[in-house]
């Protein structure tokens, strides 16, 4: 019998699929069709910093600093009265869950500064929440601002995070890192037990008509699996944090690249608003079948055996594989 289990932030999972943050959380029935459909675990849709400053009356940071200095963005804001359940929604919904299912249930806060909101994730614990996962999510604009500030303020974030908390703690990073071998060790050094690769930066577009910028969201490819398929495969072995990859997860044969470029567990929404809960139980049956045909007896033995360290081209991660891959247009031109 081909075992699926798998270990993540210290918990052990009956499968490696997990729900990632998204709308697919914010009912308590959705979830409970998602441990069903097996799920081995859920990350709520996130709070965000800015929801708990509107609540204390203190938007001050996100109004005064880079893009946002300007007037016109105070107008910009969502309602956010209205805007998800509010904090101690939030903390009531992770009760509510804790109470409907048996899966772990990990809370997602969603921030930059190391303000007083912090002190929410004492809240998300004291309400039950398994682990939490810190969404790093800061657009920087200003241009006196270096890279090695922002990267400082990001671990001191996830430092000051750790003090508050003794559950687990993720935390969910950008791609754009100038060197994130180094900066994940920082992270892992202020306290972080995991690494979720990686968030997704929304692109606004243009309205030309109406002379407007316009937020958008497009769901997920397979083809956005690549870029945390590689940073995985990289740090596998490198770094002492448990890894997640998200985004671009969609098929059985994305969670097993995930698997064996070094992954603990994928995350996936994407897929799943597209085609509900049961494409959870058809991709670990899928899964099952693959593993058994090629021999493998468990998750534990197929990890990181494509890692950069387990594979026969190394360099096949690294800039050998650009040359090689512009290289292979030559007879087509």
């Amino acid at each position: 019998m081909v075992e699926i289990s798998t270990n993540y932030l210290g918990m052990h999972l009956k499968t490696p699929v997990v729900v990632s943050a998204s709308p697919l959380s914010k009912k308590v029935e959705n979830v409970e069709k998602l441990e069903e459909a097996g799920a081995s675990a859920v990350v709520l849709y996130s709070l965000f910093e800015e929801e708990i400053e509107h609540e204390s009356k203190a938007l001050d940071y996100f109004l005064t600093r880079g893009s946002n200095s300007f007037s016109e963005a105070v107008s910009y804001y969502p309602d956010l009265d209205h805007y998800n359940t509010g904090p101690e929604g939030y903390l009531d919904h992770i009760e509510r869950l804790k109470k409907a299912v048996s899966i772990p249930v990990i809370a997602s806060l969603n921030g930059v500064s190391k303000g007083g909101w912090v002190d929410y994730a004492r809240k998300i614990q004291a309400a039950g929440a398994d682990a939490l996962e810190l969404n790093i999510y800061y657009i920087p604009t200003e241009p006196t601002v270096s890279s090695v500030e922002m990267e400082k303020t990001y671990v001191e974030l996830v430092g000051a995070v750790r003090e508050a908390i003794k559950i687990p703690l993720a935390v969910k990073l950008s791609p754009f890192i100038t060197a994130l071998p180094g900066f994940v060790t920082r992270v892992a050094g202020a306290g972080a037990n995991g690494l979720v690769l990686f968030n997704r930066f929304l692109q606004p577009d243009l309205d030309i008509e109406t002379l407007e910028v316009v937020p958008t969201h497009e769901l997920s490819t397979s083809s956005d699996l690549r870029l945390p398929l590689r940073w995985v495969a990289i740090l596998y072995g490198r770094i002492k944090m448990d890894m997640a990859i998200t985004g671009g997860v969609h098929t059985s044969q994305d969670v097993l690249k995930s698997l064996m470029a070094g992954a603990n567990v994928v995350m996936m929404a994407s897929e799943l608003i597209q085609k509900g809960p049961v494409r959870i139980t058809e991709i670990l049956a899928e899964m099952r079948e693959w593993m058994d045909k090629h021999e493998y007896e468990s998750v534990r033995q197929m990890r990181g055996s494509m890692s950069q360290r387990g594979v026969k081209e190394p360099a096949a991660f690294e800039r050998a594989n650009y040359m090689k891959s512009l290289t292979s247009y030559d007879n087509r031109v």
